[in-house]
């Protein structure tokens, strides 16, 4: 679908939103003020933005570390994510954790991060999976990093993903470092989309520095999900700009490599496409980034008045006894998906001729031996032996 220009501003809008709101979170940490680890998305906000963008407000995503600019499209606000990391009371998750373990399952249908790595795959297999059931067109999508994908979990959920064609996106994020370790001691594949392979689903290769094009193959794998066709594997190829996290200096990337990708930063590549096509003027650039800037203060103002949780809360929400009722969303009967009583011996046909279902026809069962009453059965028996016994002999 073809971008109108208010949506190409739009995307600019976000992914500014982004590197503004993780610019301020920094000086936050640096003030000490900030709860738990931060971590940069430096140079990524295209991938986190633009698939995100390609998605429905009814769709899934379960986010990573670095994808800050997912949950801002998804309509979280910048004071929830600077009252979280600072473990405010008002936060999303009521000051109970400083980092992105945070979720909505009822209007913005975002999953919480899982800290161990890939275990998010198989989790929002089950989500699609889930909506389908019910009957309801909605795809589920989440990020992985080039190391990440080196779990078990990564294969198996990718596997499982395929063989039920659930609708599944599922976005690589190859930023070259799996925390200090290169990619070149990750894998001997040239590709990580080339993997997808082998679970029979198509991988796409992607410049993650490219919004538009981006979201051009994400809606290509939205659209393919939703249709029932199955995952994709999409490897967007970026770079990270800084360390694993805020504590880390990242003194083993070399500086070429890094002056080399500043100059391949997505923003400023937007900007020249916005510019070269006309779809905007400096006084509509310097409008977009005012309003920014008016935005994080009035939420930086919000969240900071915000107080701490109080004590006695630690021990509340920890167990779930009668806090909230879980009921099925149906969008068709639920006899539609009853089990089958016998084997669907239909997806057996036309297929490879060992599993071919082949027409045997039942056993027939023993006749019983009739006894006559008065009958010795012991004794007819014993004759019979004899009988055959003096045949033998003659």
């Amino acid at each position: 679908m073809e971008l109108t220009k208010q949506q190409h501003l739009e995307l600019y809008y976000w992914m500014q939103l982004n590197r503004k709101l993780e610019d301020l979170l920094t000086n936050l940490f640096r003030q000490n003020k900030i709860v738990g680890g931060l971590y940069s998305s430096l140079g990524q906000e295209a991938i986190s933005v633009a698939t995100t963008y390609a998605l429905e407000k009814r769709d899934w995503i379960a986010p990573m570390i670095r994808n800050l600019g997912a949950v801002l499209v998804k309509g979280y606000q910048p004071r929830d994510l600077i009252m979280q990391y600072t473990a405010k009371a008002g936060s999303p998750t009521g000051g109970k954790d400083g980092t992105a373990h945070f979720g909505d399952l009822k209007q913005k249908r975002v999953i919480s991060p899982i800290s161990m790595l890939g275990d998010l795959i198989p989790v929002m297999t089950g989500i699609g999976l889930g909506a389908r059931y019910l009957g309801r067109e909605e795809v589920a999508l989440t990020w992985i990093g080039e190391g990440g994908s080196s779990t078990g979990v990564f294969h198996e959920g990718l596997n499982f993903a395929a063989v039920r064609k659930a609708p599944l996106v599922l976005v690589l994020e190859n930023n070259l470092w799996a925390y200090s370790t290169p990619i070149y001691l990750q894998t001997a594949a040239k590709h990580f989309a080339d993997r997808a392979k082998g679970y029979g689903i198509p991988g796409v290769i992607v410049d993650g520095n490219d919004v538009l094009e981006v979201y051009r193959v994400t809606q290509e794998a939205v659209a393919r999900a939703r249709r029932g066709d199955g995952p994709t594997l999409i490897e967007a190829k970026t770079f990270r700009r800084k360390g694993h996290a805020q504590h880390d200096p990242a003194k083993y990337v070399p500086q070429w490599m890094l002056k080399e990708w500043e100059a391949k930063d997505p923003i400023l590549r937007y900007e020249k496409h916005l510019t070269e096509k006309k779809l905007w003027t400096e006084k509509g650039k310097q409008e977009i980034l005012a309003r920014i800037d008016t935005e994080l203060k009035q939420e930086l103002a919000a969240a900071e008045a915000s107080p701490l949780p109080q004590p006695e809360v630690a021990a509340q929400g920890v167990y779930c006894d009668g806090c909230h009722e879980i009921r099925a969303e149906w969008k068709r009967s639920p006899d539609e998906v009853k089990p089958p009583r016998n084997i669907p011996s239909k997806w057996f046909k036309g297929r490879d001729p060992a599993l071919a279902v082949a027409a045997i026809p039942p056993v027939a069962k023993p006749e019983k031996e009739t006894v006559m009453v008065g009958a010795n059965p012991r004794r007819e028996k014993k004759q019979r032996k004899q009988t055959k016994q003096e045949r033998q002999r003659k």
